[in-house]
């Protein structure tokens, strides 16, 4: 379907029309039935891994890229710059990890970056501050399908959580979904607040792909049980308010290092607003 969607800063609108999922509408997200077949941990372990820094300490091995080597830049960076859409498929990758390629083409949606990640692990306070939003639809065509992020866990992260917030520093927005292997959820992560808390021992490895949303996208969600919305796990209130505390002392240290450098940083909303 077809509607209004509220533009990001970085497509330089008020408003334009894309092509979206309405599964999405109501939460931003959709989780998606278990993967029912596994697949061998050598698919991801043997694959190249860059080091590129995303919320928390990480490393990404990109399975397509702008031109189909192995990078993990935006494809906007690149001339002639484009959107997160048409990735170039890596065959070194490729031939190395057969199963999550076909995991990623599973919905018959146009895929552009294509990536596993490997995180190592953190605490509570670490995904907190590091809530981000992606740019998924930098230079994307009004008229054409929004780009939303496909997600499916590889290791089994029982005790792991996405974290989710419409609202960066309001933790009652929080949704916190476990990530046990096979887990499978669609995300707007251009409109969501988002980070992996990881309370394993060993590096969480899961595999992320741009979607673009349409009407194969649409039969996917439904032929796989997609619903909007996953039972939050509760965590304990006080964790939750020194999370808060710290993220704001963070982003308070962040602004006063870069104000050292004459860099100016508008300030966050007061913790207690």
């Amino acid at each position: 379907m077809t509607r209004r969607h509220e533009a990001r800063l970085a497509l330089g609108k008020d408003v334009m029309e894309y092509v979206t999922s309405s599964a999405l509408d109501e939460t931003g997200y959709v989780v998606l039935d278990d993967a029912a077949d596994g697949l061998e941990p050598a698919e991801w372990q043997e694959l190249e891994y860059l080091r590129w820094r995303s919320s928390g300490i990480t490393r990404f091995a990109p399975l397509t890229s702008y031109r189909g080597d192995v990078d993990c830049n935006g494809f906007w960076n690149y001339t002639p710059p484009r959107t997160d859409k048409d990735g170039v498929w890596i065959p070194e990758q490729v031939a190395k990890a057969p199963g999550l390629v076909r995991r990623a083409q599973e919905p018959g949606a146009n895929v552009g970056r294509c990536r596993v990640i490997e995180l190592q692990p953190n605490e509570y306070a670490d995904a907190v501050y590091n809530l981000h939003q992606d740019d998924n639809n930098r230079l994307n065509p009004e008229g054409t399908g929004w780009v939303v992020r496909g997600y499916v866990n590889l290791t089994d992260d029982a005790d792991s959580l996405m974290i989710l917030r419409s609202d960066r520093f309001d933790p009652a927005t929080e949704v916190r979904l476990p990530l046990r292997a096979g887990t499978r959820m669609i995300i707007d992560t251009q409109r969501l607040w988002h980070a992996v808390w990881h309370r394993g021992e060993a590096p969480r490895h899961g595999l992320i792909a741009s979607w673009t949303s349409g009407p194969e996208l649409d039969a996917y969600i439904a032929a796989n049980g997609g619903r909007p919305r996953g039972e939050s796990v509760t965590i304990d209130g006080a964790l939750v308010e020194e999370a808060q505390i710290e993220m704001h002392r963070r982003i308070e240290e962040r602004r006063r290092a870069f104000e050292a450098q004459g860099i100016t940083m508008e300030p966050t909303p007061s913790l207690y607003e």
